[in-house]
């Protein structure tokens, strides 16, 4: 059986924030499957302009999609949910958060996990899914030391050759060069101790890296093994609208975009006929749900 629960805050500055922030109405979003324990906590949201994903989508069919999902064409706001995962075992983190220096609204995965009484040296694996900064940038202190100083880290071999190329700051686009200067001072900073992953290698038992290109170039999402399926997915799917609605349009927030929604187009199929429940880490609700075939497309269905 899944049960689900919500863990929520209410702060006087978030009562405080600007009319366009959402309100953090929760922290933690949890899933039970037997033993295995999963949680998503809320990392905060981004302050995006719509055109991040919009621009250069069919307007006549875009239209509909943002009043049927009551979306602002000029500014989204979407989650950031960090997957938990505990065994009895391992404490594991997928990605680290945006941490306090990229946008002022996320970096608040410390708050969602004090809420579950869980300190960064219980933390025992930190896995990323790739090394966009709302992903990876949570790694490091204020002293460029590792904030999960107990944990190994592991990312994939692809995604960390590319962020640690010196020639991908000079060709990832002026709108991407932070992302780039960011995440190789990241890695670099624990290149060390890290651990680098395959397709279909399994970081833990149980975990399957699965790659799922063109959001970046090495993005994983990691399959959980059990009666019930799970598939953590990062960004591979990182929205619950156009991506849901129409997983085959190129969009900007994919750095390669005909390769993210041939990706997209096979994990629906896949995610769908096999029966798993997904956390996405920019899907509403904590991110925790199933994707459904809808007449076109697909929907994403929260609160299982």
């Amino acid at each position: 059986m899944l049960l689900t629960r919500r863990t929520f805050l209410s702060t006087a500055s978030a009562a405080l924030a600007a009319p366009l922030t959402p309100r953090r109405a929760w922290a933690v979003n949890t899933l039970t499957l037997g033993d295995l324990r999963i949680d998503t906590l809320s990392d905060g949201n981004l302050m995006l302009p719509g055109s991040f994903i919009f621009d250069d989508l069919p307007e006549n069919e875009l239209q509909p999609i943002i009043e049927k999902y009551g979306l602002s064409a000029e500014q989204l706001t979407p989650p950031c949910n960090v997957t938990l995962l505990r065994d009895g075992t391992n404490t594991v983190l997928f990605d680290a958060g945006a941490g306090p220096d990229f946008q002022s609204t996320a970096g608040k995965l410390s708050e969602a996990m004090d809420a579950i009484g869980l300190s960064v040296d219980d933390v025992t694996h930190v896995i990323f899914t790739h090394a966009h900064p709302d992903h990876l940038w949570g790694l490091l202190d204020e002293f460029d030391e590792p904030v999960f100083a107990n944990a190994e880290h592991m990312i994939g071999q692809m995604e960390f050759d590319y962020w640690t190329d010196p020639d991908t700051v000079s060709t990832i686009g002026e709108a991407r060069t932070t992302f780039a200067v960011g995440a190789a001072r990241r890695l670099g900073a624990i290149a060390d101790s890290m651990r680098f992953l395959a397709d279909g290698e399994g970081p833990l038992p149980g975990i399957a890296a699965r790659l799922t290109p063109g959001h970046t170039p090495g993005h994983l999402a990691y399959e959980i093994a059990g009666p019930t399926p799970v598939m953590v997915l990062g960004d591979c799917i990182g929205n619950h609208h156009v991506a849901f609605e129409r997983p085959d349009w190129h969009t900007g927030s994919d750095q390669d975009m005909a390769r993210a929604a041939e990706t997209r187009v096979a994990l629906f199929d896949r995610l769908v006929s096999e029966n798993f429940v997904i956390t996405g880490f920019h899907l509403p609700g904590g991110g925790i749900g199933r994707a459904e075939k809808a007449e076109t497309g697909y929907r994403f269905v929260e609160d299982l």
